[in-house]
């Protein structure tokens, strides 16, 4: 997996390349002249605006929210049909900077947006993803924080919470414990948007390490805790897709440390394995959100000098390009009545791995289950009614820019029944647990609460 098909280590264009083909609708693009360097908030929404306006058909900027001291949480989504979803094309995000004291990825993600709208149309790779897949890309979540990091520094600064004093990652709704933290408006606008969108695939980018950690980030000892790993039903996906970051990076696969005590085998981690975490984005966006999400820590140093930041883009570059790929893992498809009508809110998902908060169809009735390569029974069940399976045999089909197709189709279904829908289970799911405890037995609610998952999908 080192350097993959379609976009070599320096890629499929050169940067001279960007530079003397970025033109659409012969306006030269704003992106062929982004340098290395910090991009303050103006400098920043100045940029993604020219982006748009020089690729108004390829793109389209809108702001999910704003931060405590007002500042816009700007993002630019790509793709073929970039102002909406389509059925049966996958959603993607990249989310940097949510400690605004680590900046790497808030410059490198600008750096992906220049190499993508100035490579579709001329690079085949590129222009079938974009053609297949709309990518969400928010260069910072905490603009305060950002602006509160005077200058570069390695090392923690006042910067990394937002105006608030709140550690963003620290501050979503947790499935493991009652997280007392006062939800910020950042992590409300990030939650409001995971809600209103069907995003299948996320990377949240940070600092301080060089290392893919995946979910969970917390855990007991339904999870594995006790055994010092907290495995989520997919962790197989996990490993697979913090893998496909590391091993395409130029030397996060090496799994050194930065502390040269420290050390991550293959440069990926079990989030719960390096440290507990409590109301964590990826946990968040897998439990809530039917989103897999990892987290992508680029640099030992959280805030270096602007001149080191060429290299880290040519670092990160095809392992950005190859993680997006993988959106198109598994199997997606529509649940559907007798007459063709989307069923909305059926659950369908893998026999073997349910969710404690199961997986349900959109409003388009559309499922995305990322799997890896073999056989496996999908279960579709709509409340009221016999849950209906059907075996696949699921190819790599990342190569192809989309999952293996299934559809399930209800013919007794009405649309009486259709609006029945079950709610998920309250905050936390797992457990009632206290907050200075992972190691507590699970109580009788959530052991009958996993019993029935498991008899519904045996």
């Amino acid at each position: 997996m080192r350097a993959a098909a379609g976009v070599g280590r320096e890629g499929t264009c050169s940067r001279e390349g960007d530079r003397q083909g970025g033109r659409q609708g012969g306006r030269l693009s704003v992106a062929a002249a982004l340098e290395f360097k910090y991009h303050h908030t103006k400098e920043l929404e100045e940029y993604l605006k020219g982006v748009h306006a020089a690729y108004p058909s390829l793109t389209h900027l809108h702001s999910i929210g704003r931060s405590v001291e007002g500042r816009d949480l700007w993002v630019l989504v790509l793709g073929r049909f970039p102002t909406h979803h389509n059925i049966g094309i996958p959603e993607f995000k990249y989310v940097a900077n949510m400690h605004g004291d680590e900046t790497v990825g808030r410059e490198v993600l600008l750096h992906l947006i220049d190499f993508l709208v100035t490579s579709y149309g001329r690079d085949p790779v590129i222009t079938r993803l974009l053609n297949n897949t709309r990518v969400h890309i928010m260069p910072t979540m905490n603009p305060d924080g950002f602006e509160a990091t005077k200058e570069p520094d390695c090392y923690y600064t006042r910067g990394r919470y937002n105006r608030n004093g709140a550690d963003l990652n620290r501050n979503f709704p947790d499935a493991f414990e009652n997280n007392s933290a006062g939800i910020q408006p950042e992590t409300r606008a990030v939650m409001d948007w995971i809600k209103n969108e069907t995003f299948v695939l996320s990377a949240n980018l940070h600092g301080g390490a060089l290392v893919a950690s995946y979910t969970f980030d917390n855990g007991n000892p339904v999870t594995g805790s006790l055994n010092g790993y907290s495995r989520s039903p997919d962790d197989d996906v996990f490993v697979h897709l913090a893998k496909t970051y590391s091993s395409n990076h130029a030397s996060m696969y090496k799994g050194t440390g930065c502390d040269n005590r420290q050390t991550f085998p293959e440069g990926i981690t079990n989030g719960y394995s390096w440290y507990q975490l409590e109301g964590g984005m990826q946990d968040y966006n897998y439990v809530w959100g039917q989103c897999f999400e990892i987290t992508l820590e680029l640099s030992c140093c959280k805030y270096p000098p602007a001149e080191q930041l060429e290299k880290f883009w040519r670092d990160n570059k095809v392992a950005l390009i190859e993680y997006i790929k993988q959106v198109h893992l598994g199997v997606k498809g529509q649940v559907t009545d007798k007459n063709g009508n989307p069923i909305p809110n059926a659950i369908v998902e893998a026999k073997g791995r349910p969710h404690v908060c199961p997986y349900r169809t959109n409003e388009q009735g559309e499922y995305f289950l990322l799997l890896l390569p073999g056989t496996y029974v999908i279960n579709a069940t709509v409340p009221g009614f016999k849950s209906m399976l059907k075996t696949v045999e699921i190819p790599d089909n990342t190569g192809n820019f989309s999952a293996l197709k299934q559809d399930f189709s209800f013919s007794e279904v009405s649309d009486q029944i259709r609006s029945r829908v079950a709610s998920c289970p309250k905050i936390p799911l797992y457990q009632e647990l206290a907050r200075t405890s992972a190691a507590v037995k699970p109580t009788l609610n959530i052991l009958v609460l996993m019993t029935i998952i498991l008899v519904i999908f045996k």
